[in-house]
């Protein structure tokens, strides 16, 4: 295979980036992680060198020391884009600490859009989400890009909204970078290896880890948050993605930035274009799985948006990108994970 370009991936030991170098090395690109372990570990690096044979660079720094990223860029001269994960994500905690996501989440991505031109890096695809979009309209659902993006419903949701404007208004001045936004519904599962999968740090934020997690009586109790919403059943709706599908379109993304004449900016949703309830996603991993769960009814969390799904249209059609993995074998994947986590003793 032939070696294609060099990848800067911030936050690459996290969810989303482990699965993205995965794919990245498997499509022939080189690939330097940096990431702050703040909510990974530094194990990740041995399973993706296990899935693809190939061993990323990996540096111990945080996006938000200037003077640290710009010894990375030093480091490895040949670097011709960034895909840049490295953030704080948990909704219901940006919430209590809202200065805490706004210094991650901002000064990280604009360290990366000072350094970029001075260092010939050609490309950013930006870690973006479907909560820019706040709760569409009735008549915006599914969401097509065109959407208004609506007053985040927390502070990681305004995080996304003011960093793709910051990378529009920096791309609109001139610089000599193109991005592309991929506008992410929610990741979900694990690699088929079940080598990498999802270990956030301490008491799980999102729906997957916890329900895994109750399952294998780690967690008492799966809460689900709200059952009053205006939704076939009550509770909130969502577009769950697997999270190897998700990394697929990252590559697609970063092969139109680098090699072809496209846009210098562009947005596309990344999701699989049906909405699934909580409950819903309850009912299928125990079916998936044959595990029954015990779970309740909570009262409805801050933040927390109704309903939203994708039409992912566009990513269909210009990325020639779709999600292709069956909500039951994206489930499954996440139990395997889960259960090899036992066997090794981690949870």
């Amino acid at each position: 295979m032939i070696m294609k370009q060099t990848i800067l991936v911030t936050g690459g030991t996290g969810f989303i980036g482990s699965h993205t170098t995965v794919e990245l090395q498997n499509a022939g690109y080189k690939v330097v992680i940096v990431d702050n372990l703040s909510n990974s570990n530094e194990k990740v690096i041995d399973g993706i060198e296990k899935i693809t044979g190939i061993r990323p660079a990996f540096e111990k720094v945080d996006c938000c020391d200037l003077a640290a990223m710009e010894d990375v860029l030093r480091k490895y001269p040949d670097i011709e884009g960034v895909i840049h994960f490295a953030a704080s994500k948990a909704v219901g905690e940006s919430v209590e600490k809202p200065l805490l996501y706004y210094r991650n989440n901002i000064v990280s991505l604009v360290n990366l859009l000072e350094l970029m031109p001075k260092y010939g890096v050609k490309g950013i695809i930006f870690s973006s989400s479907c909560t820019v979009y706040g709760q569409p309209d009735p008549e915006n659902l599914p969401v097509t890009e065109d959407a208004p993006v609506k007053p985040a419903e927390s502070p990681y949701g305004n995080t996304k909204q003011i960093n793709e404007e910051i990378i529009r208004d920096d791309i609109n001045s001139g610089a000599p970078i193109k991005a592309i936004l991929l506008r992410y519904f929610n990741p979900i599962g694990s690699h088929p290896s079940a080598i990498i999968g999802e270990l956030p740090n301490g008491v799980p934020m999102n729906l997957i880890p916890y329900v895994t997690q109750t399952a294998m009586g780690i967690r008492e109790q799966l809460k689900v948050f709200g059952n009053d919403y205006n939704t076939p059943d009550g509770t909130c709706i969502r577009d769950y993605i697997y999270v190897v599908d998700l990394a697929k379109a990252h590559v697609k993304a970063m092969t139109r930035v680098l090699d072809t004449d496209s846009d210098k900016l562009e947005v596309f949703n990344v999701g699989t274009g049906h909405g699934c309830t909580t409950k819903e996603i309850v009912d299928a991993f125990q079916k998936a799985t044959g595990v029954k769960l015990n779970w309740a009814f909570a009262p409805r969390r801050a933040g927390d948006i109704e309903k939203v799904w994708a039409n992912p249209e566009k990513a269909n059609k210009v990325l020639g990108w779709k999600a292709e993995t069956s909500l039951e074998d994206t489930l499954k994947s996440a139990w395997n994970w889960q259960k090899k986590l036992r066997e090794e003793g981690i949870q």
